[in-house]
């Protein structure tokens, strides 16, 4: 599963792909706050998507972050792999090794050839949705559900 940095990344990029238009810079503690989210927390996830050019930043009054790209050049699994790294998407469901490092002169896990389908659809789901995708379809939900 995605750890809670990851979490954390969607949901501030998502946020971020809603609400900064026109590179408009967003603060970290009006991120936060909207995000209910600890602040110091979120600016190091923030600061890591930076260096990993997803976001841009500035210091100052005026200051805060922006996407780095279009929201529709940015996917899930742009983000998921800068944050987690592509293990999400190789692992072992059940944790014995990542399948793609498999020694092909043993079996593999109980569960790897009916996970490894699934495996493939969520890795295009993730590849297939964009940030554009995503803040246009959360606008139908938007009274259901805080991001």
């Amino acid at each position: 599963m995605l750890s809670n940095t990851c979490k954390y990344a969607l949901r501030a990029l998502i946020y971020l792909a809603k609400f900064s238009k026109d590179n408009k810079m967003i603060g970290i503690k009006k991120i936060s706050e909207d995000l209910k989210l600890s602040s110091p927390f979120l600016g190091k996830i923030l600061q890591n998507l930076v260096k990993q050019k997803l976001l841009v930043s500035t210091k100052g009054p005026n200051g805060g972050f922006a996407l780095a790209k279009t929201p529709n050049e940015i996917t899930l699994m742009d983000i998921v792999i800068k944050v987690d790294g592509e293990e999400f998407f190789t692992n072992c469901l059940i944790g014995l090794e990542s399948c793609k490092s498999h020694d092909l002169s043993k079996p593999y896990c109980p569960v790897h050839y009916q996970y490894e389908a699934l495996r493939q659809e969520i890795a295009k789901f993730y590849k297939e949705t964009s940030l554009k995708v995503i803040s246009k379809d959360i606008e139908k939900y938007e009274d259901l559900m805080k991001l």
